[in-house]
């Protein structure tokens, strides 16, 4: 049937999105009553806030937990340590939610996450304070996959793009309130409070959650015992821990202050292993190895995570260049990220709403919007002066937003053309691990690329200006941002304009990643693959476990 589909005219951008055939029910998995459905939308939507809200509040707090844990050096781990964590617990968190059911692993993941920010709240020193972190990204990955499967098992097919963009808008309200509350509230009651509050409302929300959420037609087997047993053995150790050491490895020696060549070689063995297991040792593989050697699966993941890599970049180091380059307040200074989070989630809106209403090829939407996209980047770098006019600022900074929420539509619904409909949530799968990987690669990569730029550019300013000596300022000064509004003559001009090379430096780099992305979207084709039967028949056995 698959095949027959395939030979048919292929469909252009004028064809539906999703094929009504009359054989596939509209209705969703679990029907659920309009109570119930309300509270998980309501307490799903405060659990991205929260997750969200950890990914972009460290840009406006940095400066006063790098003074209070004084740990100047190692702020670029403050996010990468949440979302390295997150991203590692990504595959294996889907998987463990098909295993336990999605409202166990809600619960699970609500109390490692509300654990993570107890300890985040009472930390004293570093490692402890990022050890928190690192359990509240655990938390953070389990929240993020459980809402993408209780999507797809509690909504229509009419509405499941809906709320699927709501998803993106939760997020995007989350990214870009987080920097903001963090300006407002760390100056006025600490940093701390921030987590003392989430970690109780999260605690709160787990059970909430659990009991509203109904229990599915396959959630006979108890949790203990043999059954236990037999749940937990059908969960890929192997596979998933030496994916989570290959990332750490990778990012690890990327994120810091210089580049560690010793992890970022070695990350190559346990990522080698990976694929040996999922290859041959493994009936419950994390991810079909068969679906990677697709071309169109491989090319849209590398797009999408140049492509977001690039966006994490404006988001986590807009806000730094008006605190330091503009001289904003780290309240005004979360604020910028408002026009480019609103433009996201429109983007978004509009390209689902308007555009994206019919199945098909949308290879030219892609390139237009990847190269936009692209430009907006650039034209950032350009602006990113203490003259500039601030309106034209962010009015591009919307811009940017608006492509990178369109792309994410368009490149979703290509590949969706390009790929059959049995490997459908296996694509869509590998597509969330990638944009989400993109979190930690722009936080760990951008973060440790920033950081080197602006030591060299600092070291190189104070030695024009006859100031050689100044290791420890300079320390404190690549990690806290606030610290140039206390310096004063030579100083303060040397430190503005290193941030500002740096900033500039930075997005121009992000320019290149998104015309690499483009590069790759461009290589996937307007064509559907043609697959041999056994890929066809290993896929539909994966699907069919799900």
């Amino acid at each position: 049937m698959v095949a027959e589909q395939h030979t048919e005219e292929l469909p252009s951008e004028a064809t539906p999105l999703l094929n009504n055939s009359p054989a596939e029910s509209d209705e969703p998995k679990v029907p659920i009553s309009f109570t119930r459905g309300f509270t998980i939308v309501s307490a799903m939507g405060l659990l991205l806030f929260t997750q969200a809200t950890n990914m972009s509040m460290m840009t406006t707090a940095q400066s006063d937990i790098a003074a209070d844990l004084d740990a100047f050096s190692e702020t670029t781990w403050f996010t990468s340590a949440y979302l390295i964590a997150m991203s590692s617990v990504t595959p294996l968190a889907g998987r463990l939610s098909q295993i336990f059911t999605p409202r166990v692993y809600v619960l699970f993941s609500c109390v490692l996450l509300s654990i993570g920010l107890f300890i985040t709240a009472a930390a004293k020193n570093l490692a402890v304070f990022l050890l928190g972190r690192a359990l509240t990204g655990c938390g953070g990955g389990g929240i993020m996959v459980t809402t993408i499967i209780l999507t797809l098992d509690l909504t229509s097919k009419k509405r499941r793009g809906l709320y699927i963009g709501l998803i993106n808008v939760g997020m995007t309200t989350g990214v870009s309130t987080g920097a903001v509350l963090a300006g407002l509230l760390t100056p006025v009651f600490g940093w701390r409070i921030i987590f003392w509050f989430q970690a109780p409302l999260c605690f709160i929300l787990g059970p909430i959650q659990y009991f509203a959420i109904p229990s599915s037609p396959n959630d006979d087997e108890p949790l203990w015992g043999r059954a236990l047993v037999r749940k937990l053995a059908k969960v890929d150790y192997g596979g998933a821990l030496a994916l989570s050491i290959s990332v750490f490895l990778l990012l690890f020696s990327l994120a810091s202050p210089e580049i560690q060549l010793a992890p970022l070689i070695l990350s190559a063995v346990p990522f080698a292993v990976f694929l040996l297991i999922e290859s041959r040792f493994t009936s419950e593989p994390i991810i079909p190895v068969e679906v990677l050697g697709m071309r169109s699966v491989v090319l849209t993941c590398l797009s999408g995570l140049a492509s977001m890599m690039a966006r994490w970049s404006v988001l986590f180091f807009t806000p730094v260049y008006a605190m330091v380059v503009r001289n904003w307040s780290p309240a005004s200074a979360g604020l910028i990220l408002v026009p480019t989070n609103a433009g996201f989630g429109l983007g978004g809106l509009l390209v689902g709403w308007l555009h994206i209403r019919k199945t098909g090829s949308y290879y030219i939407s892609n390139i237009i919007v990847f190269l936009s996209f692209a430009l907006a980047n650039l034209v950032l770098a350009v602006l990113s002066t203490p003259s500039s006019p601030t309106i034209a600022y962010l009015t591009v900074t919307f811009f940017n937003g608006l492509a990178a929420g369109a792309l994410m539509n368009y490149s979703l619904s290509h590949l969706l053309h390009l790929t059959r409909p049995d490997v459908h949530y296996v694509v869509s799968a590998l597509i969330a691990m990638s944009r989400g990987f993109a979190g930690s690669f722009g936080s760990a990569i951008g973060g440790g690329f920033f950081q080197r730029e602006l030591k060299s550019s600092l070291k190189t300013g104070f030695a024009a200006h006859g100031l050689p000596e100044q290791d420890e300022l300079i320390r404190k000064l690549l990690g806290s941002p606030a610290m140039v509004k206390s310096l004063t003559g030579v100083k303060r001009l040397v430190a503005i304009q290193s941030y500002e090379q740096a900033v500039k430096t930075l997005l121009l780099g992000s320019c290149v990643l998104a015309l690499v992305a483009t590069v790759a979207q461009a290589g996937t084709g307007w064509k559907p693959d043609r697959d041999d039967g056994k890929i066809r028949d290993d896929l539909e056995n994966t699907v069919e476990r799900e």
